[in-house]
């Protein structure tokens, strides 16, 4: 297998899958942020859009883990 090939097939990875985790949980220290912002200047929209970026970060993390579960042993990088 290439060098190549194994970069392409990184985020069929548990390392990629890893780092696409913890990239989505970054991306919750934003929302926080909003969230923050939001009940501070009491604006009910900007706090339901922070929500909803939320309940989509925790999905994005559970189709991530369920991936990572999935790949078990067949991981693209080590084969």
């Amino acid at each position: 297998m290439s060098k190549l090939t194994k970069a392409k097939d990184f985020k069929k990875s548990k390392s990629g899958t890893y780092l696409s985790m913890a990239t989505t949980a970054f991306g919750a220290l934003s929302v926080a942020k909003q969230i923050k912002r939001a009940r501070t200047e009491q604006d009910t929209l900007r706090l339901i859009d922070a929500t909803v970026s939320a309940v989509a970060i925790v999905t994005g993390l559970a189709i991530l883990y369920r991936e990572l579960k999935r790949l078990g042993d067949d991981d693209v990088l080590l084969g």
